[in-house]
């Protein structure tokens, strides 16, 4: 054992510098992994203790004031109902921000759906103009417990005595209100009911709403939202950080291994006479193995637990969502099984890598075979020999002779360096997609950049006239947005009228045509997917007593409510309803407007009447992704570098025995260099040139796929432009040739004494 020990450390001293990199990639992989863990747990767990603790509703049905909602309870399946609560839709106000809202009609605490206090006190009989806000909506509104908000054109005061969680689905300016308790004297409009069904089985939730809506009425039933809706929004942006840090970290593991295994292969043919040696002195073939399997695991183990140690005791104090999500996973039960079993997973694998390379040392035979007298392929191609015949310069005719001579090494050794590489372009892929939605939202399904909804207070007219005499307004597209009840009666989708015939909605699609024509409509990939239909088809819908039937000729690349919206001209809709009047209007500015600025302006102007919002970009809950990316690629060209190294060290020993012919013909210790310099760098050319084509397509596949199964749906993918893949390429290829220039200058310039042993 102390013989192996010391074997160990005297390689440690030769080899410090890929002992290092073999650490810190490590490092970076497990604590990649851990962090995507750490994710998952912050995206479900939230949410989840909300729901459980509340007793949460699995079905929230909104209904006309004259439902019959009671008969809900006693339906199968149903355990416990809250509510019915009266509801009003207000739009209020706080230090400036607006906010719609949905004011609830709550005489007591529920004790179905139960909201969660987190600060402030519930509701007191004693204060009628007392309400609590969902936390969402409160940050937003910048308020809390004490705070008065206004009722924009009334002389309505309501003060937030509370803020609580809730497991219905949250705030979102523009898109969906926020939720605001309120005493039933606080309630002074007319409104509907919302009643909220739980269910003995949650996956019967389909037929519950379909039993639900067949009871009431479909002319009864307004909205409907479901439990699973409710997570899929909660877990939004935090569930797509750890889809991406959990597959780059596995590739990054795989692209670890394959370094490995390159390394230790590569050492192990250059010190053949060495291994060799120590069997001939005792050492067994286990022992041998034991070498190379003991000093790997060590490299991994330090780099593993040095990164569960990071994340453990500094992990909370990465800015932004990444340290939020690492707090709460420190909460969960299940954190130190994870906490062990990710940094543990890691090293068994690498040392599974280790072992299968270390495997073939221990078969080196104890007695040195004889290297051939001319390596396999060694001879010069038809091609290499009519390019010295062109005078082309010998070094580098003879460099990319030699990088392309022994075609199953040179092709693992590219395939290797060329998986890090592949990943590294699928993360400039994500990144580039990610500027796009922010550069160029119109391209990306967000043509417009503000969308205004005018009070009972101001007409069509009135509001049409006041934005279009905005310079820095470039169109206005009048529009409504009704909740439409499916085929089946199981859900409920967003039905949107945008725009008219002669100025038609200017939709981002991805497939199919516009919808000019009557009856026709372009629709959302999650609709596709919910109503099990695709381009061409014919589909039905009901909104109140009204049906609906459109023509889909185009699929349209859909931000919004996971996709389930079908978009069609207001003057569609008003072919059912010729009194239909606009409800909001879609604003697309001018390039050197700025939106905050433009909606601040246009909501003093309307004095009141306005309610104006950016519309929401995607992209923005992904800021934190562009710092994981950044991270990710530095790990990735870590673990690229370990491979160049191990290339380059190999192509070094393997030239040693042309050492002697190339000074007999009278070449200099340069052009030597040069030869050596030209073969890595043309291995570096083909990983790279491999790595682009094949992590192009991959990356389109990868973020299409999640554009798909998120309902946006697929055509999002952008690729890099070739002014960022060319200084890729180009660093790439001259990094290798840097780090190939000292150890092929310190070889040429050996002395024979040396290279004659080495070449023995």
């Amino acid at each position: 054992m102390r013989a192996t020990l010391r074997w160990a450390h005297s390689d440690l001293r030769t080899h410090r510098g890929e002992a290092l990199f073999i650490v810190l990639a490590t490092a970076g992989i497990v604590g990649a992994l851990l962090l995507a863990t750490a994710l998952f747990g912050y995206a479900t767990n939230p949410w989840q203790r909300v729901f459980t603790q509340s007793r949460g509703a699995h079905v929230w049905i909104h209904t006309v004031r004259s439902a019959d909602t009671g008969r809900l309870a006693s339906l199968d399946g149903v355990a416990s109902v809250a509510g019915p609560y009266r509801t009003e839709s207000a739009t209020v106000s706080s230090r400036g921000t607006r906010a719609s809202v949905e004011l609830r009609a709550t005489s007591g605490k529920p004790a179905v759906d139960r909201p969660q206090l987190t600060s402030g006190h519930w509701l007191d009989a004693g204060d009628p103009d007392g309400v609590v806000l969902e936390s969402r909506l409160a940050r937003a509104l910048l308020a809390e417990p004490g705070d008065t908000l206004t009722v924009p054109g009334t002389a309505r005061r309501l003060t937030v005595v509370g803020v609580a969680d809730s497991a219905e689905p949250r705030y979102r300016a523009g898109e969906q209100p926020g939720l605001v308790w309120a005493p039933p004297s606080a309630l002074r409009g007319p409104g509907g009911r919302v009643i909220g069904l739980r269910l003995t089985d949650p996956e019967d939730t389909d037929y519950a709403v379909q039993r639900a809506v067949t009871v009431l009425g479909a002319g009864a039933v307004g909205e409907v939202s479901t439990w699973q809706q409710a997570r899929a929004e909660a877990q939004g942006d935090n569930r797509l950080l750890g889809q991406v840090l959990g597959l780059f970290g596995l590739g990054a593991l795989l692209a670890a291994g394959f370094a490995v295994h390159g390394a230790i292969g590569t050492r192990i043919r250059g010190h053949l006479r060495d291994i060799s040696v120590l069997k001939a002195i005792g050492f067994t073939p286990a022992q041998v193995v034991r070498i190379f399997l003991l000093q790997h695991v060590a490299y991994a183990l330090l780099g593993a637990v040095a990164a569960a140690g990071l994340i453990q005791g500094l992990g909370t104090s990465i800015p932004g969502r990444l340290g939020d999500a690492v707090g709460v996973w420190q909460g969960l039960p299940g954190h130190t099984v994870a906490l062990s079993a990710v940094p543990v997973g890691a090293v068994l694998f690498i040392g599974a890598v280790t072992g299968l390379a270390a495997w073939r040392a221990g078969r080196v035979p104890p007695v040195p075979v004889p290297r051939p007298a001319a390596p396999a392929g060694g001879r010069l191609t038809g091609l290499a020999r009519r390019a010295l015949g062109l005078r082309l310069p010998p070094a580098l005719v003879l460099g990319w002779h030699q990088a392309f001579t022994r075609r199953p090494r040179t092709l693992a050794t590219i395939g290797r360096l060329a998986l890090p590489l592949l990943l590294i372009v699928v993360a400039m892929s994500a990144w580039t997609t990610i500027d796009r939605f922010h550069r160029s939202p119109e391209r990306m399904g967000l043509p417009a950049a503000l969308t205004v909804r005018a009070d009972s207070g101001m007409s069509d007219g009135e509001a049409r006239s006041l934005l279009d005499h905005d310079p820095r307004v470039a169109a206005v597209y009048p529009g409504v947005e009704v909740a439409a009840l499916v085929p089946g009666q199981t859900a409920t989708i967003a039905l949107r009228g945008l725009g008219t015939h002669r100025d038609p909605y200017p939709y981002t699609l991805a497939a199919g045509r516009p919808a000019n024509g009557p009856d026709e409509a372009v629709a959302g990939q999650g609709l596709l997917d919910l109503l099990d239909v695709r381009v061409g088809d014919w589909v039905r819908m009901t909104v109140g007593d009204q049906p609906q039937i459109l023509h889909i000729v185009g699929r349209s690349i859909e931000p919004e409510n996971a996709g389930r919206v079908i978009s069609t001209s207001l003057d569609t809709l008003r072919e059912n309803d010729p009194r239909l009047a606009p409800t909001l209007y879609q604003l697309r500015l001018r390039p050197s407007a700025e939106p905050q600025r433009v909606a601040a302006d246009l909501t003093r102007a309307g004095r009141g009447h306005l309610d104006v919002h950016a519309v929401t970009n995607p992209a923005d809950g992904l800021s934190a992704l562009r710092g994981v990316v950044a991270g990710l690629i530095a790990v990735l060209a870590l673990i690229g570098l370990i491979e160049l190294l191990t290339a380059i060290g190999g192509t070094v020993r393997e030239s040693e025995r042309d050492l002697l012919a190339l000074k007999a013909i009278g070449m200099s210790p340069r052009q030597i260099t040069a030869i050596t310099v030209t073969a890595t760098s043309c291995t570096a050319l083909a990983a790279v040139l491999a790595g682009t084509a094949l992590g192009l397509p991959l990356a389109h596949w990868l973020i299409d796929t999640q554009g798909r199964s998120s309902g946006i749906g697929a055509g999002i993918a952008q690729s890099p432009s070739p002014l960022l893949l060319l200084p890729f390429a180009l660093a790439a290829v001259l990094g290798a040739a840097t780090l190939a220039t000292l150890p092929a200058t310190r070889a040429a310039r050996r002395r024979l004494a040396d290279t004659l042993s080495a070449v023995a």
